[in-house]
């Protein structure tokens, strides 16, 4: 057959062939296809972001871990060279802490008399605010991690430290579960808070995580490895250069009280009489050394208030009287305004009083309440407090008492204040009982421990329903009852003196945090 025939018989059947297939795939179809593969890549980031932040949250759990904080925040590292980097930090930081802090909604539902819906859905806007923190940091650290480099290694653990500044400063503050609390087990990382706060630990948390995830995405890693060795150099050295000074003297003897005493919903006049005199009676018992101080802890007196309540003050005056200065927590009112305070009362009966200063927004007040009058009507169960302006310390034999109620000990930069001032033991009391069988007690307690080793004072911390504890001055806990123990914790203390590199200068880490973070934006929008 001629060539030319073949050819003309190959063209035939290929034509053939192709009119068996049929016509080409329509553009729509293949415009279909396109946006089917692109929801289901944004769909797997987005999952894959929620469960960064389910990781991130096992991190804050009763049970502290050792390992696995260094590698829990780098799937939000690795979110950041994604398409939509600000919407799933959101996710994120939405998923992080509607998981840590549920205990809020149970609180409002139970004690703020608030439908189940309603509590949920203002749980919802709490964790959708605090998202936005996590939102920013993955948005602009998106620029730093494209721009790579030591300008992305030294830029987003300060950009994660100024945003964790933010959240503790604006609204009243709520630096509640900081980067730094995951290492509270980690060797090395209480002592070294003395040196750097805890905004210089946060720093090293997410420099470590930053390292490792260098390494996963394949991405400078001798530079991730760089990262993660400069906190694995500086742990063991914390230990050695961290030491506090003891006052001279002997140890003076404490006795803190846990009663186990469950909040009341609504005032039932047996049980709080039966609750109040299970607190009297703790304490005789534990009036047992002359010159020990009893520390009851809030609200255990409630709802009696001190000095207005006649046979409150004599059966408070009678405990002192057998030997033992007394610190408990009562409200009063002060020209008309309401205040929450600890009184000392000694065993001459003198006393001294420090007020609260660090309110707790819609528990002791509601903000904004004349520009929103809606919010008293939803925090029906809130107080009506004033804070307090002024520093006052308690005296008590050789030491100088500074005491937080609740909520203040979560401040470092006020607990750093009163240590300037003089304070040789820290002091807490506190009311966790609000939030039952959660993890909300566990984390309050990380913070607490963190102060005592930022300062380098011995701590005490008296729970109503626990955890009370004895916290040496390196942050190490000398003893402890857990959650819903009942008894009186015995021990002594011996107050610090000097100040450490923190207390000095507490201010320090937070501008180095700006000036690196600013400055590494700079260097990346300069780049783009």
């Amino acid at each position: 057959m001629p060539p030319t025939q073949q050819a003309g018989s190959d063209s035939t059947t290929d034509a053939s062939a192709r009119a068996q297939e049929g016509p080409p795939p329509a553009r729509h179809d293949r415009v279909g296809s396109w946006r089917r593969s692109r929801t289901t890549v944004a769909l797997a980031w987005t999952i894959f972001a929620a469960l960064g932040g389910l990781l991130w949250t096992t991190q804050f759990e009763p049970r502290a871990y050792v390992v696995a904080p260094w590698v829990a925040l780098v799937p939000l590292l690795l979110l950041l060279p994604s398409p939509r980097p600000w919407l799933l930090g959101f996710v994120h930081g939405f998923a992080y802490w509607l998981a840590s802090i549920p205990w809020i909604a149970s609180t409002l539902e139970i004690y703020g008399q608030l439908p189940a819906w309603l509590s949920w859905a203002l749980l919802g806007l709490l964790a959708s605010y605090l998202g936005l923190f996590t939102a920013a940091f993955a948005g602009l650290g998106a620029r730093l991690w494209r721009r790579g480099g030591w300008v992305a290694v030294l830029g987003l653990p300060a950009l994660w430290v100024v945003l964790e500044l933010l959240r503790g400063w604006i609204a009243s503050g709520f630096p509640w579960n900081i980067a730094a609390y995951a290492w509270v087990e980690v060797p090395g990382a209480l002592p070294l808070s003395s040196w750097v706060g805890p905004w210089g630990i946060s720093y090293l948390v997410v420099l470590a995580n930053l390292g490792v995830a260098l390494a996963v995405a394949a991405r400078r890693p001798r530079l991730g490895a760089i990262a993660v060795l400069v906190p694995l150099v500086l742990l063991p050295l914390a230990g050695r250069f961290a030491h506090g000074h003891a006052r001279p003297g002997a140890p003076q003897a404490v006795r803190l009280l846990q009663p186990n005493i469950a909040n009341l919903v609504q005032y039932e006049p047996r049980a709080t009489l039966l609750n109040y005199a299970r607190v009297v009676s703790m304490s005789e018992g534990a009036c047992d050394l002359p010159g020990a101080l009893v520390v009851w802890p809030e609200s255990a007196g409630w709802p009696f208030d001190y000095p207005e309540d006649a046979n409150f003050r004599d059966d408070l005056r009678r405990l002192a009287a057998r030997g033992c200065p007394l610190l408990f927590n009562t409200a009063f009112r002060v020209d008309k305004q309401w205040r929450n305070a600890a009184f000392l009362l000694g065993p001459d009966l003198r006393e001294q009083r420090a007020d609260k200063r660090h309110l707790v927004p819609f528990g002791e007040y509601v903000p904004a309440k004349a520009l929103f009058p809606f919010l008293d009507s939803l925090a029906r169960n809130a107080g009506d407090f004033t804070a307090a302006s002024e520093l006052r310390l308690l005296d008590w034999g050789r030491e100088r008492l500074a005491v937080a109620i609740c909520f203040e000990v979560i401040f470092p930069g006020e607990v750093a204040e009163v240590v300037r001032d003089g304070a040789t033991v820290l002091v807490t009391i506190t009311n966790d009982a609000w939030y039952g069988d959660t993890s909300a007690p566990w984390q309050h307690f990380r913070a607490v421990r963190f102060r005592a080793a930022e300062e380098r004072r011995p701590l005490v911390r008296a729970a109503i329903t626990g955890i009370s504890a004895m916290v040496r001055a390196d942050g190490s806990v000398a003893s402890q009852l857990g959650p819903f123990a009942q008894g009186v914790l015995r021990g002594s203390v011996v107050g610090g003196t000097g100040l450490s590199p923190y207390a000095r200068r507490p201010w320090l880490g937070p501008a180095l945090a700006w000036l690196l973070a600013v400055g590494a934006l700079v260097l990346a929008w300069r780049r783009r």
